[in-house]
């Protein structure tokens, strides 16, 4: 599988700036995919990404960002979040990614208590509100369960493939699911076909590889359903005052960033 790198080990916001510095380096370590992150439209700019990107021999990946007032569901901001969605979808066409990825349902943090009907009352709306954006682009949504401390909402893959419509998919976390999922090789096998991203690091959050994980099992179970998207590490900065906060990176993770993202590489191509 391609292995890719999230721009959010080194910074946040990604801007021009920072993507010029990044995107050569990314290359020469031996990355074939960057995943950019949109956290608010005009941070970057989709074509000279794009050029950039084409330069260095790189794909590219594409990220969406939940923060507060981003809502799908038991909101009167839905319509402004598929507004932003789309605009997602249109970056991704732009720079070449086959998919847009992240927790497409409710801003991160954002949970409460549901009785079974509520939550079935719930997914119903996220079907609803999702259905309008599948045919926008030819991109493929993917959505990403996250923990329990950070939604109430879509915890599982049990869940997810219990919430979204036809046409809208999933991306897998392992961060996420080395709290949520029993048996992690098994929730992958349990959505074949319909896994469009895979993001991975460490399960404190650090480098791949330097942990726990059974990746042997976890890596087995992509190839048996065919998965034939990136490994894209995603890991976060304690350097930035804002991303730290939000993904709650309280310590160094590894002995640098570059460390990271190097090892993570190196560990990834042995499996």
């Amino acid at each position: 599988m391609n292995i890719g790198v999230n721009t959010w080990v080194w910074t946040s916001p990604l801007t021009d700036g920072d993507l010029e510095r990044l995107a050569p380096q990314v290359a020469a370590w031996g990355f074939d995919v960057i995943e950019l992150p949109v956290e608010q439209p005009g941070d970057w700019d989709p074509a000279r990404a794009a050029d950039l990107l084409a330069e260095h021999g790189l794909k590219a990946t594409v990220v969406l960002v939940m923060p507060p007032g981003r809502e799908l569901v038991a909101s009167d901001t839905v319509k402004e979040t598929q507004d932003y969605l789309r605009h997602c979808m249109d970056v991704a066409v732009t720079v070449g990614s086959p998919v847009i990825a992240g927790p497409a349902y409710t801003s991160v943090g954002r949970t409460w208590r549901m009785s079974p009907g509520e939550r079935r009352a719930a997914y119903t709306e996220l079907r609803e509100n999702l259905k309008p954006l599948v045919d926008h682009a030819d991109v493929r949504i993917a959505v990403e369960p996250l923990n329990r401390y950070e939604t109430s909402l879509i915890n599982t893959v049990e869940q997810a493939l219990d919430a979204l419509p036809p046409g809208v998919d999933l991306a897998l976390d392992i961060y996420h699911m080395n709290i949520e999922e029993k048996d992690p090789a098994a929730a992958v096998r349990s959505a074949a076909g319909r896994i469009a991203h895979v993001q991975v690091c460490g399960t404190d959050r650090g480098t791949p590889g330097q942990d726990r994980f059974d990746w042997p099992a976890f890596t087995q179970a992509l190839h048996d359903v065919r998965y034939a998207g990136p490994l894209v590490i995603e890991s976060f900065t304690a350097h930035n005052q804002t991303i730290a906060t939000a993904a709650s990176i309280w310590r160094p993770l590894a002995p640098s960033q570059d460390a990271l993202a190097i090892d993570g590489l190196t560990f990834l191509r042995t499996l």
